[in-house]
Formats: structure tokens, C-alpha cells, sequence
């Protein structure tokens, strides 16, 4: 019931169903405090971060009284006699409710303590969490052969299914070198064996279906877009999306993947209908909203509207909490690429915004957001009072989050942006009184020029392009993120012409010649995600 509410939007009512029963039902406890994890997630403030952390530590009490009391000596006598471990459906439902409720408390100690400590504990945490939904597959692989499959086991498998796939798939997206210390610590991270789990609780009816077939949307749909190669398999997320739309064609949730997909499709006129239809919906969460105006601001910004995309963004500046460095940096780019005139009429002073962005960063664990300490490092350049003007930073920005390759799905939109792109190479080539920076912005001007040939299918004039960069890379000052990610880009550009074995060699190189560059981290995923990629289709092509 209290499911079925949140998928129509209500989600104050659903609070409310569950709340009255969460000191005597594990499922009670573990579905409001997964709401109000949801909430503190969106909102960062204080007081919800402090409810939810209530929340979750009454639902581990919660759970804790259903689990099962096993003492030391009947452990180990089950292991000598290699007896099969008696467990209660109820206590089995209890240890999968604390495993789930053990994950959000330590995602949310991410979230809520910043410190190394704070790190550290939500490690832990998370550990115990995956330790624990091992042990729920370890009673499923034994009971589902011992006893007939009956709805409460049902809902059991579909939580494990879910449980041990989003832990496979998420860990599996992490470099070789991070996962082999992972494995360590004792996790795993295989992105088939978490593909196939979660695919198996989504199919299945059970009460966590809906939550592994969100689990799968989120990674097609963004995770392996912006951690990727920017390629999302669309066509399964239609699929696992279709009967909830029947069901829920109003509701919040179905409204924004729908329009996500249509994003990815480069159907931007039905996205942005259907995140207005999103916005509309339901009042309750405005966090829900302010996912729509970043999505909004990139649809827009993809066909140059510029005009509209600003006003997303400042929408951001103004409402949300989740990265105000981010939004005013956006905010200050969008107004670069605008005429001046059309600019003017913001009211808004563009250098003003870039100098508020390095006191607007974040910190987790004492360390910067990546995304947000290179905004700041680019706007550093209107620290000084005759600053160095930034070159078409927005596009800069599309392709940090992976948007050419949204956008070059559409050759006449790329088109667009490649005379954009262009405008700017001519104006730093006739510069009266270049900058320090002039090597630099001619890099990016061509690293850009080259992702748009390269998915017009210009292929020779990409690689030129790329090649420019690469041979530039000693008198590039600033951006030394520029020639890792290039090299990067001239492996995928090989493996488009269908030579996998140089492709991996430069994308190989730019893993392992390069350190200490700004975004390192998000490059290392996506040649992670790359070279998986194409060594598995040349194994399936020998095969």
C-alpha cells in the first residue's frame, strides 16, 4: 500500500502509513526510513539528515528483534555436523531488512559526516551491509531447493536479487587496480553476474521489483553514460520501464526516466515536455523538481537556447542545495555563450559569478567533488581584475558530463555546435592581444572541434584535430587534463574505424602516462568502461 502511494506521487501519505508501525514491523521500519533517506539525500538539510539517521538506527533495532539468535556453540556445531542452518521465513526477512537498512544508514554517513572518520564508519557499514546480503543469498540458495516457493519467498529472492546485483554492478564500474582492493576487503564486483541479478528481480513479481528495475535505469540511463562511453542501453530501459508507465503514467518517477530516455534518443522537444509533465505532477518533493531543471538546462544548452538554459540554471542557484558551485558555474558559462545584449538583460554580472564559485565547493572526507574543484580551478581566471576571458566553457561543461555523445545523435544540432566552435577558433586565431592561456584554449577549441567531426564521421579531420593536442602537450600551461582525455578520445576514434587493437593501445596509454590531472578519477572509469567494451567484442568476433 504505503508502495503503491509513493508511486502516485503521495509521498507524505505513504510517511504516514508507515510511521505509526515502524518500532513493530521490519518492513514498516525499513520502508520509512528509506523514505526519509530519500528525502535527506535530496535535501541535505540538517534537520532531515538528522530524522533520517533516526529513522535508520530505530529501523536496525527494529530488525534486530525478528533476526535470528544464533550463539557461537550452535554455529559451530551446524558447521561440524554440516547441518542445514533452521531459519525462519520471518528471520530471514529480518536479516535481508537489515542488510538493506545497514546500506542506506551507511550511505547516508557519506552524506551527513564529511570527515575522514565519517569515511571510514559508512565503509564499515557498507561492508556489514554486503557481508549480511551475502549471507541472505547463501539461506536462498539453500531454502529455494528445500522448500515450494511461496509469495513471502518470493519477496525474500527479489530483495536478494537486488541487493547482491546493485553491489556487483556498482562495484564493477571501479578501475582493475581499485576493485582488486575491494575484492580484498571482501567485496565483489562482476558487472554480468549484477546485470543478471537485478534483471532477475526486476522480472519477478515481488515487493522490491520496482527497486531493481530503478537500479538498472539509473545505470543504463546515467551511470554508464557519464561514468561510460556514453552509451546507455535505452532499449532495455524502455522495456523495464513500459508496464510502470501503464501503471503509473502520472507519477513522478516514470515521468522523468521517460523524459531521460528521450534525452538519450535526442528527442529533446518530448524530454522537455515530459519534464514540465514531471514538475506538474506532484508538489511534495520539490527536489524532484530541481532534477528536471538540470535536465532542462542540458536539453536546452544541446540546441544552443541558450536563454532558456540559464534560466534552469539560476532555477538551480536559487533552489537547490545539491552543488551551488556547479550551478553558478554553470549559470556564469550559459551567460558566455549568450549575446552580450541578450545577457545584459539578466541583470547578472558573469565575472561576479565565476569569483563565487571556490567559496561555494564542497568537501566529503576532506576531499574536493572533482566536477566542482575543476570549475573552480577554470574560474580562477576572473580572480583578477583584468581577468582571462574562459572560451565557450559551456560546451567545456557538456563535455565534462559526456554530452557530445547525447548530442551527436543529432548530425544538424552537432552541426550547430561545431560553427560555435569554429566562431571561437577564428576569434583566438585574430586575437589582437592573446592571453597566457592562448595555448590552452586552442586545445580545448580543438578537442571539441574533434568530438563533433568525429560523430559527423569526419574521421580524418578528428584525428587531426586530436593530433593537434597530443603535439601541443608541452606548451599546454593550465588544462593538463586536456591530453589524457584526448589520447582517450583518439582510442575511441580507432576502434569507430574498426582498428580495436590501436584503440586499446592509446586508450591504454592514456590509463597509464598520465597522473595528477584534473577529473583523473571520471577518465579512469571511462577507460575502464571502454576497453570492457571492446575486448568484448572482439572475444565475441573470434568466437
Amino acid at each position: 500500500m504505503a508502495l503503491n502511494l509513493f508511486l502516485h506521487n503521495k509521498f507524505f501519505e505513504a510517511v504516514e502509513l508507515l510511521k505509526p508501525w515502524r518500532k513493530d514491523s521490519m518492513y514498516h521500519a525499513m520502508g520509512y526510513s528509506s523514505i526519509m533517506t530519500m528525502q535527506a539525500g535530496m535535501t541535505f538539510a540538517p534537520k532531515d539528515l538528522e530524522t533520517a539517521t533516526a529513522a535508520l538506527e530505530e529501523a536496525l533495532v527494529t530488525c534486530q528483534r525478528f533476526r535470528r539468535k544464533a550463539t557461537f556453540v550452535k554455529a559451530v556445531s551446524n558447521i561440524i555436523s554440516r547441518r542445514v542452518e533452521q531459519v525462519t521465513e520471518e528471520e530471514m526477512h529480518a536479516e535481508l531488512c537489515y542488510a538493506e537498512v545497514l546500506l542506506l544508514r551507511g550511505a547516508l554517513t557519506f552524506i551527513g559526516d564529511e570527515s575522514v572518520i565519517g569515511f571510514i564508519k559508512g565503509g564499515m557499514k557498507m561492508r556489514a551491509s554486503y557481508q549480511a546480503f551475502k549471507h541472505c543469498q547463501e539461506l536462498l540458495n539453500t531454502y529455494k531447493t528445500l522448500t515450494e516457493e511461496s509469495d513471502t519467498f518470493r519477496n525474500f529472492a527479489g530483495g536478494v536479487n537486488m541487493g547482491i546485483g546493485s553491489f556487483n554492478l556498482m562495484l564493477s564500474l571501479f578501475p582493475a587496480r581499485v576493485l582488486r582492493l575491494l575484492e580484498f576487503l571482501g567485496f565483489a564486483g562482476n558487472r554480468e553476474v549484477g546485470l543478471s541479478q537485478l534483471r532477475e528481480g526486476a522480472t519477478k513479481s515481488s515487493l522490491r521489483s520496482i527497486l531493481s528495475t530503478l537500479t538498472l535505469l539509473m545505470f543504463h540511463l546515467y551511470t554508464s553514460v557519464i561514468l561510460g562511453t556514453g552509451e546507455g542501453n535505452v532499449a532495455e530501459a524502455e522495456t523495464l520501464l513500459a508496464p510502470y508507465v501503464d501503471q503509473f503514467p502520472n507519477g513522478a518517477l516514470m515521468l522523468f526516466y521517460t523524459a531521460r530516455i528521450a534525452v538519450l534518443k535526442g528527442n529533446f522537444k518530448l524530454a522537455q515536455q515530459k519534464f514540465a509533465e514531471c514538475i506538474v505532477a506532484q508538489q511534495e518533493w520539490y527536489q524532484i523538481h530541481h532534477l528536471c531543471y538540470w535536465e532542462l538546462m542540458w536539453s536546452h544548452s544541446f540546441q544552443q537556447n541558450w536563454l532558456e538554459a540559464y534560466h534552469y540554471a539560476d532555477l538551480l542557484c536559487k533552489e537547490s542545495k545539491w552543488s551551488q558551485a556547479i550551478y553558478v558555474f554553470q549559470k556564469a558559462s550559459i551567460l558566455t555563450m549568450m549575446a552580450d545584449e541578450e545577457a545584459m538583460k539578466t541583470g547578472e554580472q558573469v565575472e561576479n559569478l565565476f569569483r563565487q564559485v571556490e567559496g561555494l565547493r564542497l568537501k566529503f572526507a576532506g576531499k574536493s567533488v572533482p566536477t566542482e574543484k575543476f570549475a573552480a580551478q577554470k574560474a580562477k581566471r576572473y580572480s583578477d581584475p583584468d581577468p582571462s576571458k574562459l572560451v565557450i566553457p559551456a560546451l567545456e561543461m557538456m563535455y565534462v558530463w559526456n554530452g557530445f555523445a547525447i548530442v551527436g545523435k543529432r548530425p544538424e544540432l552537432t552541426e550547430n555546435i561545431l560553427n560555435t566552435i569554429l566562431k571561437a577558433e577564428d576569434q583566438l586565431a585574430n586575437d589582437p592581444n592573446p592571453s597566457a592561456y592562448l595555448t590552452d584554449d586552442q586545445c580545448l577549441v580543438q578537442m571539441l572541434k574533434g568530438l563533433c567531426l568525429r560523430h559527423l564521421g569526419r574521421l580524418l579531420d578528428a584525428e587531426s584535430c586530436f593530433t593537434y593536442v597530443i603535439l601541443n602537450e608541452k606548451n599546454i600551461k593550465h588544462d593538463a587534463y586536456l591530453v589524457p582525455f584526448v589520447t582517450y578520445e583518439l582510442g575511441l576514434l580507432y576502434n569507430q574505424q574498426g582498428d580495436a587493437k590501436k584503440a586499446i593501445t592509446y586508450i591504454e596509454n592514456a590509463k597509464l602516462n598520465y597522473k595528477d590531472y584534473s577529473m583523473e578519477s571520471r577518465l579512469h572509469f571511462r577507460i575502464h568502461a571502454a576497453l570492457s567494451s571492446i575486448r568484448n567484442s572482439v572475444k565475441s568476433t573470434m568466437e
